[in-house]
């Protein structure tokens, strides 16, 4: 099942509910994508990335991309497209002083829109609140144009405080380099984030991750620490433990199932590697809850 609303100022979003889809060679404006069950599978360029529940994926305007989803449940996406003119529009309100704003309030400009760093973001707090709101809104009777473009709005405020953090902040760390050695090196970094992500239960080795991003070990580790204040390994546990969390919350999986399914060796390391995290069992987590 697949539904698209097109709005009064031309964005666009689209749900869809399908245990099988495959879509190559497309191409549009720039677009924040999500997965509320399940997971789909992108490639742009020679990026394999995989969208999750606890991420979403942004996709700049002009880039060609495919996509694929197949499963045994079905799997629920939304994402919304934003038109040029608008995207425009905001970003240079997002980017211009109060005083410029009031002194011409409808100037729009029609340069090129703002490109962004292709890559998985954590999808959590207001954002996440957005999204679901506007993704329960779409699949609802109500046609109020003006409340879904109130949260389209909404969704990209979040989106740029959160680009301003995981991306303008932490390259930002790595500023004892050139500009273009530290905007190369922070994008091969992400490069392995997304890899970790996509590939969480699998087993993932240091030389699978530095292959991806085309970094040396030593130099792979000690700039992603540097930059995400963690090391990889802790990093892919942090994936893990999340798939976890959603899994324990929206499953009924056991969890010895859970924990061969996120890639963790065994019961005992995922419950102490749980509790040591959020401070509670996995299965208090789940009664708690439940309750």
């Amino acid at each position: 099942m697949k539904k698209v609303q097109i709005l009064t100022n031309q964005n666009k979003i689209y749900s869809e509910v399908t245990t099988s889809a495959s879509y190559a060679n497309e191409c549009g404006e720039f677009s924040i994508r999500m997965v509320i069950d399940g997971h789909e599978q992108y490639k742009l360029g020679n990026k394999n990335l995989k969208v999750f529940p606890g991420n979403f994926l942004v996709i700049n305007e002009g880039t060609v991309f495919a996509r694929e989803i197949y499963s045994e449940i079905p799997v629920n996406t939304i994402s919304i497209s934003y038109n040029r003119q608008f995207l425009n529009s905001f970003h240079h309100s997002a980017t211009s002083s109060d005083s410029a704003l009031l002194e011409d309030p409808f100037y729009t400009p029609q340069g090129l829109v703002p490109v962004f760093l292709e890559t998985l973001y954590p999808l959590k707090g207001d954002m996440r609140f957005n999204l679901m709101h506007l993704h329960n809104l779409v699949n609802s009777e109500s046609q109020e144009d003006m409340l879904v473009n109130q949260y389209l709005i909404h969704s990209l405020i979040n989106f740029y405080r959160i680009y301003n953090k995981e991306i303008l902040a932490k390259c930002d760390t790595l500023k004892a380099m050139s500009y273009k050695t530290r905007t190369e090196l922070f994008k091969r970094l992400n490069i392995a984030k997304d890899y970790m992500i996509s590939n969480y239960n699998q087993p993932v080795s240091l030389s699978d991750i530095c292959g991806n991003a085309c970094l040396s070990q030593t130099h792979f580790c000690r700039t992603f620490k540097q930059t995400f204040h963690c090391s990889p390994y802790q990093y892919l546990i942090q994936v893990r433990l999340s798939r976890a969390k959603h899994m324990l919350k929206h499953t009924r999986y056991e969890v010895n199932e859970i924990v061969s399914m996120i890639g963790i060796d065994n019961v005992s390391s995922f419950i102490r590697f749980f509790k040591g995290r959020y401070g509670i069992t996995p299965g208090a987590y789940r009664a708690s809850v439940a309750a």
